[in-house]
């Protein structure tokens, strides 16, 4: 009946001991500083980190108002390594120029992303100036550093004079250098 007894507990303890503090080393030795992977904890890659709603953003240089931005709902994927804001149910932009005339942009989406200063108008696309010229298009990119807007999808363009349709635009914030290429419809030309 020796083969069925149990060993007395002193014998147990070493064995228990040692697998203990195996345990404990290798968990010690796995543990590293990873605060920042702790706060991401619940947060999806594909989820923004925030999420803000009726936003009427006022945005000032030296004291004097260059933007209005107007929206119903803003999304903050600024947790991507290619951070970017999103606005799936579109925007309102005013800008003022420096002698306070105004512009308004019109979209039913947008997206800016942070890296490259770049907006991605999509949907029902309307730029009108204060000079009373309007831009159509359903895609255009505003390039925020270079003050620049272009597509390559078609775009109507409608001056005091004119409206030009064509498929491709390229212009400064102002219209001063505005170029429609591949153009239909009724353009002035002065002789």
């Amino acid at each position: 009946m020796d083969i069925l007894r149990r060993p007395s507990v002193p014998e147990c303890r070493g064995h228990k001991r040692f697998l203990i503090t195996a345990v404990l080393l290798v968990l010690l030795m796995s543990c590293k500083d990873n605060f920042s992977n702790v706060q991401t904890i619940g947060i999806s890659e594909n989820e923004p980190i925030g999420v803000a709603e009726q936003i009427h953003l006022k945005y000032t240089d030296s004291g004097r108002i260059k933007a209005i931005l107007v929206s119903p709902k803003m999304l903050d994927y600024s947790n991507r390594e290619f951070a970017f804001s999103e606005f799936p149910e579109g925007i309102v932009l005013d800008l003022f120029d420096e002698d306070h005339n105004k512009s308004v942009v019109v979209a039913d989406y947008a997206i800016n992303y942070d890296k490259t200063n770049l907006i991605d108008l999509q949907g029902n696309v309307r730029i009108a100036t204060h000079n009373k010229d309007t831009l159509f298009a359903e895609q255009l990119y505003y390039d925020q550093d270079k003050e620049w807007l272009f597509t390559n999808k078609p775009v109507t363009f409608k001056t005091e004079s004119d409206i030009i349709h064509g498929n491709i635009f390229d212009s400064d914030t102002k219209f001063n250098n505005a170029s429609v290429l591949e153009p239909t419809g009724n353009i002035t030309v002065e002789e």
